[in-house]
């Protein structure tokens, strides 16, 4: 998978100014995952939003108009090779018929938006070693009938 030039620069940026996305979650007033997006180009950001985020990595402006861009979206057409990506690919081959089942038991036929949704990423302490806890909410979807 190749990282877009425009993603090195703003990961160099933030690195520089030694903040986390947590930290720019708090100067943007948005949630750091969609933060993420923006760097990576999977999410566009508002004029206001592109404005403050190169200021705060103290970019050139001509980045706003970049970061204001609809993006392409998705990783591609092959399987992830990075080991973290992959998990959640293989979580889905493994328990994504199941996932799917249960949502329809309780939801009808139907799908889970991707689009009216957040993600949140949380460090829960465990004595065993750490874990991750990501949360997923997407509005539920039903197919209509014509």
């Amino acid at each position: 998978m190749s990282i877009p030039e425009i993603t090195q620069q703003l990961l160099a940026a933030k690195q520089e100014k030694a903040l986390s996305f947590a930290d720019l979650e708090k100067i943007l007033k948005r949630d750091e995952v969609w933060i993420a997006a923006v760097f990576y180009r999977q999410a566009s950001a508002s004029p206001e939003e592109a404005k403050l985020l190169v200021e705060t990595l103290g970019l050139d402006p001509t980045y706003i108009q970049k970061l204001t861009e609809f993006p392409l979206k998705g990783l591609g057409p092959v399987v992830p090779t990075d080991p973290l990506i992959y998990r959640f690919y293989e979580i889905m081959q493994v328990y994504g018929m199941a996932i799917k089942a249960v949502i329809h038991d309780k939801f009808g036929d139907g799908i889970m938006s991707a689009i009216d949704f957040t993600l949140d990423v949380e460090k829960e302490s465990d004595p065993k070693g750490d874990r991750v806890k990501v949360i997923m909410s997407g509005k539920f979807l039903p197919y209509k009938k014509w």
